[in-house]
């Protein structure tokens, strides 16, 4: 009988992930759409993008994402970060000191 091996998942193709995400001090939840090969750095510039300057003041610090509760690391995947579609990510301003 031979063995089925899983395919990995860095050599998948990116598939589209959905997701829910609030900005900062935003009072609008967004849908915006990122893959799984994308960074999480990447994530919050995705989101960031549909609100920063708009509904939020725009400020001179790092963007970090929260996804159940905790900090993600930006240079993980959503596919790392075990980021499903519809999951809901938060996107701060990094405002503590010594963070630039």
């Amino acid at each position: 009988m031979a063995e089925t091996v899983e395919p990995d998942p860095q050599d998948q193709a990116p598939q589209l992930v959905p997701l829910n995400a609030i900005f900062a001090d935003d009072f609008v939840q967004i849908l915006v759409p990122v893959t799984t090969a994308d960074t999480i750095r990447e994530v919050a510039a995705a989101v960031a993008h549909h609100v920063e300057g708009k509904r939020v003041r725009a400020q001179d610090a790092e963007k970090v994402v929260f996804h159940q509760g905790r900090r993600l690391a930006p240079e993980l995947t959503v596919a790392e970060a075990g980021i499903g579609p519809l999951d809901h990510v938060r996107v701060e301003y990094d405002l503590r000191e010594g963070a630039r």
